[in-house]
Formats: structure tokens, C-alpha cells, sequence
């Protein structure tokens, strides 16, 4: 059996006295689009950051291709081919969509012609070839979401972390960057996603792992995991599960 690309094993991160990762345990296979969902504030954001490098575990471990990557600084994990996006997109607002994209080409391609050539491949899958050489500071907020995945495709990575991807977008843009993704991973790119648009989970996702107070409470499918009643409690509150099951009842 092939080992899984990504495994979290009892996974925490302590600041001072929030508890904001508790025990974390998780595994995403090879090619796949996994999704990571909860409610605000469950520790969706801190887990992508210990993953990527930008925050260290108080204890657990983190194996990426069966090593223990724990230790390694960002820039290193990136060089071993993972990628993450931020929630707020920030691009270089003096440069070009082009320079911004090839910014991350850098990793691999020294050269300014390779850079610039790679930025010029990444922005054809995902639809931003025609805005090349606009200011990257001109570009709309869907525009921007797209520059920020565009940044982290463009380090060839093998697991890209997409963190809130679709948020701030109508549902017309929601639906044009459904197929993105989809061709990122048919590209060979293995996707984790924290995503509140469940719309996007239940099409994009093969399995779904539930964050709620740092810990993970359900995996499984999408069709599985949101009529979990424990799910439910986490996001809508106690009772919840019960209010939902009898108002079905009642309308059955």
C-alpha cells in the first residue's frame, strides 16, 4: 500500500494558553483534492502554517513523503514541493501580473527568461494570460485570488495548500474556479483546501476532515461528513443535530 504524500500525526500548537491545534491526526493521498473544513476560529489556518513551515508544532509530527518535516524552515518545504495561498491576497503591487507570478517560478528557474516564460504557462491554467502585464494593484478581488494561486502553482509544487481560495468571490466566479482547480490536480498537484463554500466541497472534494476546537471530529466524504450530527453541532451549535432532525420529521 503506498504511504500518503501528507500525514499529520497528533498534531498541537499551543500560544501561550490557547490550545489552538489539539492532537491532529491526518493523512492526504497522492493526487487527490482533500478538503479541511469547520467553523471560524477552529484552527484551520494555524494547521496550514504548521504544515507549511511558518509556525513549529509544540508536539507532534508532521511527515511529508514519509519524512519528518517538523524542522525545516518555509523555503524548504517549498524547495521539497509544497505550496500554500493566504487568505488575504497580497500581491507585489509594483509589479506586473507576469513579475508576480514568475516572483515564485524563481524557485526553480534562476534565470529571468525561464521565470518569466513559466509565469507566462501558470497564467494560461488559470486564466489570467490576458492580464499579463497589467499592474498586479489593478487586478479585481477574483483577479487577485487567481495572481495568489497562480504565485504558489508556479513553484511546481507536488501538495498545494489552498487557504480560503474562493473566499470573497460571487458564485459566478465560484463556479469558473471549480474547473481550476480540477485542472491543477489533473496536472499532478495534490490539494489540500481550508474552504468555507460548501458549494465548491461537495464538488471539488473526494474526502473531507472537520476542524472544530483544534480538533478533528469526522472525516469522510462531503455527503457524509455534513450530516454528521456532530458536525452540525460544531457549526450551528448544541441542539442543532436535534432541531434539523425533527424539523425533517415534521416535514417527511
Amino acid at each position: 500500500m503506498t504511504a500518503p504524500l501528507l500525514r499529520v500525526e497528533n498534531v498541537s500548537k499551543r500560544f501561550g494558553g490557547l490550545l489552538a491545534v489539539d492532537s491532529a491526526s491526518f493523512s492526504v493521498e497522492s493526487g487527490s483534492i482533500a478538503g479541511l473544513i469547520g467553523p471560524n476560529g477552529a484552527g484551520k489556518t494555524t494547521l496550514f502554517a504548521l504544515i507549511s513551515g511558518f509556525e513549529k508544532p509544540t508536539s507532534g509530527r508532521i511527515l511529508f513523503r514519509g519524512v519528518d518535516i517538523g524542522a525545516l524552515a518555509p523555503h524548504k518545504r517549498a524547495a521539497l514541493g509544497i505550496a500554500r495561498t493566504f487568505q488575504i491576497a497580497q500581491p507585489f503591487a509594483g509589479l506586473s501580473v507576469r513579475e508576480n507570478i514568475a516572483v515564485g517560478a524563481h524557485l526553480r528557474h534562476a534565470g529571468r527568461d525561464e521565470a518569466l516564460a513559466k509565469a507566462a504557462a501558470v497564467s494560461r491554467l488559470v486564466g489570467l494570460a490576458d492580464r499579463l502585464d497589467m499592474s498586479a494593484s489593478s487586478l479585481t478581488v477574483a483577479g487577485r485570488k487567481r495572481l495568489e494561486l497562480a504565485r504558489a502553482l508556479a513553484t511546481e509544487p507536488t501538495l498545494l495548500l489552498l487557504d480560503e481560495v474562493l473566499a470573497g468571490l460571487n458564485p459566478s466566479e465560484v463556479r469558473d474556479v471549480i474547473p481550476v482547480i480540477q485542472q491543477i490536480r489533473s496536472a499532478g498537484v495534490t490539494v489540500l483546501m481550508v474552504e468555507h463554500v460548501m458549494q465548491a466541497v461537495m464538488s471539488l472534494c473526494e474526502h473531507v476532515f472537520v476542524l472544530a476546537q483544534g480538533r478533528i471530529i469526522a472525516e469522510g466524504s462531503p455527503a457524509t461528513v455534513t450530516k454528521d450530527p456532530g458536525v452540525i453541532e460544531a457549526y450551528l451549535g448544541h441542539g442543532a443535530a436535534a432541531r434539523l432532525a425533527a424539523r425533517e420529521r415534521a416535514h417527511g
